[in-house]
């Protein structure tokens, strides 16, 4: 199609998030690790992130941190407001939180349903409505989240 830029494609590593414009798509695979996903779509500006914890182990003094949902916000809301976005005027989607081992749990903790859970707090603090989300389940998902348009694909893909 003449004049439409084609989209660079940024893949989020466990740990990581990533802030851009509507030249990006962003892609993950998940597990028990949760995305959000934060888009203004006057500004079509847009933020993921991929964490792995909901919050960090330790209260031990350190730089914000990718791997914790709690941390991987704050970081994603500051990029957005120095990039002139006003958080509230976000709109907010969760996927992943997948049991990756049904049946071999040994303890009561679920990792991804408390990352998930934690999502929608974070979302629901800062006033980001979540317009929709895919969580829980079993097994991965395959996510892919086009900034130029806010959509944002799941594929989930059960053990076989």
């Amino acid at each position: 199609m003449p004049g439409k830029k084609a989209s660079v494609d940024i893949f989020l590593q466990p740990g990581e998030y990533f802030v851009g414009n509507a030249d990006y798509r962003i892609r993950t695979l998940l597990g028990s690790c949760v995305s959000i996903t934060l888009w203004h779509p006057r500004l079509r500006i847009g933020a993921m992130s991929h964490f792995l914890l909901a919050s960090r182990p330790s209260r031990s003094p350190a730089e914000p941190d990718g791997r914790y949902g709690e941390e991987v916000m704050w970081l994603m809301l500051r990029e957005l407001r120095t990039a002139g976005v006003m958080p509230t005027e976000c709109q907010g989607k969760i996927f992943g939180g997948g049991d990756m081992f049904p049946g071999a749990r040994t303890t009561p903790i679920h990792v991804g349903k408390r990352n998930g859970e934690t999502a929608r707090e974070l979302l629901h603090a800062h006033g980001i409505p979540i317009l929709s989300e895919s969580l829980f389940g079993v097994g991965h998902r395959q996510i892919i989240f086009d900034v130029s348009s806010g959509n944002v694909w799941s594929r989930q893909v059960t053990p076989g």
